[in-house]
């Protein structure tokens, strides 16, 4: 029988000008993007967060802090590929469900796009790959355009393997 786990992500980040917009790897087109110590790709962060979770190996933060220059600006889909190196010999990934919130830009455009980068990314079939993008109708730090939010969910199948970090 095969062991089934499920992890959930969630990262928030807000703008800020002179700054690329990164959401699932890609650059979307806008006037800000977003604050951090990486790129602050806040899909791929969350959805770090969820794989981490799902393999009960902690978070980012413990991973890959913001105190350490290494990552100062770095690419997280660099940081992605580190993720499933730990969990490769003990876990496959199943399915990801994600969603980005945004009040601006409208993401409905760049979905496929970020499916297709997360596919090559995590190695799976983008048919195991759902992104969703919502606004929040005008409410909250998202609603009035001052960030951008994200929630993944994972699951992850036991290879049976112990995890070499």
């Amino acid at each position: 029988m095969v062991e089934v786990r499920v992890g959930l992500g969630y990262d928030v980040h807000k703008f800020e000008n002179g700054r690329k917009l990164i959401l699932g790897g890609i650059e979307i087109p806008y006037d800000k993007g977003l604050a951090g110590h990486s790129d602050a790709d806040v899909l791929i962060h969350a959805l770090i967060d969820a794989i981490l979770g799902a393999a009960g190996l902690g978070d980012i933060g413990e991973h890959f802090p913001d105190t350490e220059i290494t990552y100062k600006d770095i690419d997280s889909s660099l940081l992605l590929k580190k993720v499933l190196a730990i969990i490769g010999n003990k876990f496959r990934l199943n399915n990801v469900d994600c969603i980005i919130i945004a009040q601006r830009p409208k993401l409905s455009p760049y979905k496929e796009q970020i499916r297709i980068k997360l596919s090559e990314l995590l190695k799976i079939e983008k048919e195991r790959i759902n992104v969703k993008a919502k606004t929040e109708e005008g409410l909250g730090f998202t609603g009035r355009q001052e960030g951008i939010k994200a929630y993944a969910i994972v699951s992850l199948e036991e290879l049976g393997v112990d995890i070499k970090k």
